[in-house]
């Protein structure tokens, strides 16, 4: 037996035990963790706080976090397509052991995770911008809350939520000091001109 299957086989295991561990109250709070809507309030909370960081420059963060989710969101798409590994939910060997919510099965593939991308890259540049070591832990708790929800609904492997993550982590330190680097220049820009 090679590695590469040891790992899958490690990897199927684990995802049925964090899938195993299921119950009507806890399908429902993860069904919501893994929705978009219920996490409106945080992201007024980070606007707000960018509000105050950079005042009337607040826009082009704004747009620059928006621009960090889409670019997080298609690499991780572009990777499921070249990998083509099937997610737990459709994977013929073990998609008859998952515990499916909401008969919701995912796209056919699930290497890496979008969810677990998106949330970490946000999560990463959001803790760099502010450099609060509350607000680190809050936003790291948060994308490995969404992460594990995507395990617990059974339409990602830990292997696919630990790939999102990393690339997420990568895009978001990229992105971050891109950012920088731009708002340095425009500021330097704006000083010169008066």
């Amino acid at each position: 037996m090679n590695l590469i299957h040891q790992l899958d086989l490690f990897d199927q295991k684990l995802l049925l035990l964090i899938n195993g561990l299921n119950c009507p109250l806890m399908d429902e709070v993860m069904w919501l963790i893994s929705s978009k809507i219920i996490w409106a309030p945080l992201y007024a909370v980070l606007i707000y706080f960018l509000i105050r960081e950079r005042k009337w420059n607040f826009w082009i963060t704004l747009l620059t976090i928006v621009l960090l989710i889409v670019l997080s969101d298609q690499a991780s798409n572009f990777i499921k397509d070249s990998v083509q590994r099937f997610r737990p939910s459709h994977n013929p060997v073990i998609g008859n052991l998952i515990h499916i919510v909401h008969n919701y099965y995912g796209g056919d593939y699930g290497f890496v995770s979008a969810h677990a991308s998106n949330s970490f890259a946000v999560a990463t540049f959001i803790s760099l911008f502010f450099s609060k070591r509350w607000l680190t832990v809050s936003m790291y708790c948060w994308a490995a809350l969404i992460a594990y929800s995507r395990m617990y609904l059974g339409v990602h492997y830990p292997f696919d939520v630990i790939g999102g993550a990393i690339l997420g982590t990568g895009i978001g330190i990229m992105v971050f000091y891109i950012e920088q680097w731009g708002y340095r220049r425009a500021l330097a820009h704006t000083k010169t001109r008066w």
